[in-house]
């Protein structure tokens, strides 16, 4: 009962945390406004700026923020103990997480779209923007250049996911052009894309339950799985991102938006029917040892504190840098200003989009830590007996670095225990879990692709020659590229290209398969070594991410100190996201330099240097910034939102 009560003492939390505090910074601090034209509604291009329902826009957001960081975090970061863990991700959501996602969101809103980046060069200066992109261009790199191998080894773990993964890309043009272009309702398109993405799965795990499964149909199905999971590591990355680079050129309207809310669907009914799981666990007990037996209990294995696990970095700062998503992650920052900005309709909707996406990924958090404390357990006590549990615990988590790699492994163990204990087949739960982790991790890899096109093409539109003083650099507007000054003319410097939305994307993924190609460090060049390249410059991201997010706070404090609006709420949590991953950063340092990994001190020393850079302009501009607002945006280029004129020019 007590893994049931956690679960359901959290979800209250959320909600009365929602109508709260949530609803006291869209009230009284960001002052939302339902009748103010956003810039979905002013710039419609439909292309990237497109007015969408609030549903649309959530399933987008809540799929692209969660990724695979809410499981694998508090999966590994359980090493210390599962009440830790909770903690730090129930009250740094709340009050840390979900207010940099909301405030970062609405300041976007309020700049044209722009992104975070762009907004740091109006409200402290253009230097500060030039740091700021190329810290971003850095850690979108290294996630582009990761994701594919995490998506390969998800698809390696669980062949099963494979073709519901890719099923979903047809459904989801289906649902794009039926709601976007024929204007249908959304909800008979919705259920019946979420009966389809169900039966996909099922069909990917060679459809069990029917007589025949075993037959020539199912073997064919279970081959075919077999022999794609097989692939070798760098074809997967080259496959994902090429996907990635089509689905990022292409409008918003015809595959990033609708594929992001059909995964929303069913990741969102997936997590509902873990909680029903959890819940009969909690009261009749999970799977029985043999047909017709008693259900066994449901009881944590994980312990409620570990000081010092086998080679885990000190739980203090790494706790906060290990667990991200979940609780808090800079990445956020990024989707908040560089898509969904883009695309809400009406700015009161700001709050469920921004605030309420980062309270249900903490949810998600909750549930990823009952089910590797207490999930994984009771499966195998129903099956090897009452010390099995704990056994398979000390297995997984013996050491910090065999947990690295089975974090994910654990979670859908444990939640697939969850699902069966309700009846559920066996290879259909564990399929229906891995299609959650890959979807999540799929989702944030094609918005990264779109958010580092974004960085390219505003770092390009600073250095490239005759762009128009109207283009992105000064008002975030990165369509005018196609149709501005640079665009009527073909030009021989690569910085023009690069204002071109596919010379950028094209960039973004080239680069990003370039250090994927390398073998991760200690392995020889081999076809079956290459295509894990992100793994060298991984280690870094952790601290990085965690350091952006109190940019970003930095970021929103100076906008609402420019307007006199108190910033306590922002401040503290900023001073704490910058001093704890700078801790955890230097940290590192000392130990790679101890173990002779200088490329990863040259780069974090870099990365560190910028930063702090950045914190410096701000710090001395600060006492002469409040009251003083920034400059007006400039005015649009002649015929920019033409589309929404057509539609009324209202936002709600």
């Amino acid at each position: 009962m007590q893994t049931l009560a956690i679960a359901l003492g959290a979800l209250v939390l959320y909600l009365i945390a929602y109508h709260t505090y949530g609803r006291w910074l869209a009230r009284k601090i960001f002052r939302l406004d339902a009748k103010a034209i956003t810039p979905s509604v002013e710039i419609n291009d439909d292309q990237d700026y497109v007015p969408t329902s609030k549903g649309i826009v959530f399933g987008h957001h809540f799929t692209s923020i969660a990724g695979t960081g809410p499981i694998v975090g508090p999966a590994l970061a359980i090493m210390w103990g599962w009440v830790p863990a909770l903690l730090w991700v129930l009250f740094g959501s709340i009050l840390i997480g979900a207010v940099h996602d909301f405030g970062t969101l609405v300041v976007s809103l309020r700049n044209r779209g722009m992104t975070v980046g762009e907004i740091a060069g109006r409200v402290i200066n253009p230097r500060a923007r030039l740091l700021f992109l190329f810290i971003l261009l850095f850690a979108l790199w290294v996630v582009l250049a990761i994701f594919g191998w995490v998506i390969a080894r998800v698809f390696t773990q669980f062949p099963e996911s494979i073709l519901p993964v890719f099923l979903q890309i047809p459904i989801a043009i289906w649902i794009g052009v039926a709601v976007h272009r024929k204007g249908k309702k959304l909800l008979w398109p919705s259920l019946i894309a979420l009966g389809l993405m169900y039966l996909t799965v099922w069909f990917g795990a060679a459809c069990p339950g029917l007589e025949w499964t075993g037959g020539a149909f199912g073997t064919a199905i279970q081959t075919m799985n077999a022999t794609l999971a097989a692939w070798p590591v760098w074809v997967w990355v080259a496959v994902l991102l090429a996907y990635c680079y089509v689905a990022s050129v292409m409008p918003v309207w015809v595959l990033l938006q609708p594929r992001d809310y059909i995964n929303s669907l069913q990741l969102i009914s997936s997590l509902a029917l873990i909680v029903v799981g959890l819940g009969v666990a909690a009261f009749i007990g999970g799977i029985s040892p043999v047909e017709g037996g008693g259900r066994m209990p449901l009881e944590f294995v994980a312990p409620a504190f570990n000081a010092n696990p086998l080679n885990a970095p000190p739980i203090f700062p790494f706790l906060f840098v290990t667990i991200a998503c979940g609780a808090i992650s800079g990445f956020h920052c990024l989707v908040s200003s560089g898509t969904s900005s883009k695309q809400l309709k009406c700015e009161s909707d700001a709050q469920f989009v921004g605030y309420g996406s980062m309270l249900l990924e903490g949810f998600l958090a909750t549930l990823v830590i009952l089910a590797v404390a207490a999930g994984i357990g009771f499966g195998w006590q129903a099956k090897f007996g009452d010390a099995a549990g704990a056994a398979l615990w000390n297995q997984l988590y013996a050491d910090w670095n065999t947990a690295t790699g089975t974090a994910i492994g654990a979670f859908v163990v444990g939640s697939a225990n969850f699902l069966e204990a309700i009846g559920v087949n066996h290879v259909m739960a564990t399929a229906l879990m891995g299609v959650l982790v890959a979807s999540f991790a799929g989702t944030t890899l094609d918005t990264a692709t779109r958010l580092q096109r974004y960085v390219v093409q505003e770092l390009a539109a600073t250095f490239a020659p005759k762009v128009s003083p109207t283009a992105m650099a000064a008002e975030g507007y990165d369509t005018e590229f196609e149709h501005g000054t640079v665009g009527k003319s073909f030009s021989m410097n690569p910085l023009v290209w690069l204002t071109n939305r596919h010379g950028a994307t094209l960039f973004a993924v080239t680069t990003a398969f370039a250090l994927a190609l390398f073998p991760k460090p200690g392995d020889p060049w081999t076809w079956e070594t290459i295509g894990t390249g992100g793994l060298i410059l991984w280690p870094l991201f952790g601290a990085t991410n965690q350091l952006l997010g109190g940019l970003a706070f930095l970021v929103v404090s100076f906008w609402l100190w420019r307007r006199g609006i108190p910033v306590f709420f922002t401040v503290i949590p900023m001073i704490f996201m910058l001093v704890l991953p700078g801790f955890a950063m230097f940290t590192d340092v000392v130990k790679w330099w101890d173990k002779g990994q200088f490329l990863l001190v040259g780069v974090a020393l870099f990365i560190f240097a910028l930063e702090v850079w950045l914190i410096i302009e701000a710090m001395l501009l600060w006492p002469r910034a409040k009251g003083v607002l920034e400059a007006e945006l400039p005015p649009l280029p002649p015929g920019t939102g033409k589309k929404a004129a057509g539609e009324g020019g209202r936002s709600c």
